[in-house]
């Protein structure tokens, strides 16, 4: 069982005089576009999916997402016809843009990295491989990664909800795990793939949630638990819409930051469509300094692309301010965050 992943940089580490702060982008998720049950990807095979926030993603001394679907090149499809069903399949010759945006890590906890069964899962991790691009979170598999940045060892943890993901609805598998990184990692980083879904789930519920069914977690519990555990920035994506961020212990938790980057298969009207970037400056304690969010809104058949009028933030920033008032952290209209005088 191969259950870890070491990227090493070819950096050394830094010198004395090196800045004191990090800078992590985080965003949510991520299917450049499928050709299942038919093809519908976008022009010039992606060549211009990423052009508006690639700016911003490869800025950060790291960035992650959640890769929601798989790479591979055929199979067959995991799930039964019906209303709930989407299954997507994005070539394995899109894994270089992921790389040319500026991704270090991305999710695999999530319920579409099994949509072609174990050789949609090997052909995925094969083609993240190639672009030296970690990932985890698919239980048995690689369960955790490690990336190193700027001489400080990046452990990124991911969980989900499904059969095969390592979930975040199991407290001593989530412990279990954050005790081995916070052992041999700098900064921990948290991945959730949870909550409900829908136009109508911005805001975030006390409690567990469900969908179809299924338990998709008490998000508000299992993040401050990860916190709690050495997690340093947690970080959220399933309801396919935004949520609200707070600081807490002075960490930063974003609870979902909805679909980044799904220019076809996905729902992207409206507040569905809205497409934020966050960074985070921490200093190499992992305490959080300040933040911004990015606002981006998705275009059918382009990906993210500039929110000209700043609806996004806004929209985050009112979500704040009504679901975590005891937020240590303040959102402003223009995306700022920052943490609250005392």
């Amino acid at each position: 069982m191969i259950t870890a992943f070491i990227v090493a940089s070819m950096l050394a580490l830094l010198p004395a005089e090196a800045a004191d702060t990090l800078t992590v982008a985080v965003c949510g998720d991520i299917m450049m576009g499928t050709t299942y049950p038919t093809v519908r990807l976008p022009e010039a095979d992606g060549k211009y999916i990423f052009q508006d926030v690639a700016p911003v993603l490869s800025s950060a001394d790291i960035t992650l997402g959640n890769l929601e679907g798989t790479l591979c090149d055929g199979g067959s499809s995991t799930k039964a016809p019906g209303k709930y069903s989407y299954s997507f399949r994005t070539p394995t010759s899109y894994a270089p843009l992921l790389t040319q945006a500026g991704f270090d890590f991305l999710s695999m906890a999530n319920n579409h990295s099994n949509d072609f069964g174990s050789a949609g899962m090997a052909s995925t991790e094969k083609a993240l491989d190639g672009e030296g691009i970690a990932y985890s979170g698919v239980a048995g598999r690689r369960e955790w990664a490690v990336v190193e940045r700027q001489g400080i060892r990046f452990g990124i943890a991911a969980f989900g909800h499904n059969s095969y993901t390592l979930k975040h609805t199991n407290p001593a598998t989530v412990k279990s795990i954050l005790d081995t990184l916070s052992k041999i990692s700098d900064i921990v980083i948290v991945s959730f793939h949870g909550g409900a879904e829908g136009s109508d789930k911005g805001h975030l519920p006390n409690g567990p949630e469900s969908y179809l069914g299924e338990n998709r977690g008490d998000l508000r519990a299992f993040a401050h638990q990860c916190i709690d555990l050495g997690a340093d920035l947690v970080y959220g994506h399933g309801p396919h819409v935004t949520r609200c961020v707070e600081l807490y212990k002075g960490r930063l938790i974003a609870y979902s930051l909805g679909n980044f980057c799904t220019p076809y298969g996905v729902n992207i009207s409206g507040v569905n469509g809205y497409a934020p970037v966050i960074t985070a400056r921490i200093l190499r304690d992992g305490s959080f300094v300040d933040g911004k969010i990015h606002g981006f809104v998705q275009q059918y058949g382009k990906g993210p692309r500039k929110d000209t009028d700043g609806r996004v933030a806004r929209h985050i920033k009112s979500l704040t301010d009504t679901d975590v008032p005891q937020s240590e952290a303040t959102v402003d209209n223009n995306g700022n965050i920052k943490k609250k005088l005392k």
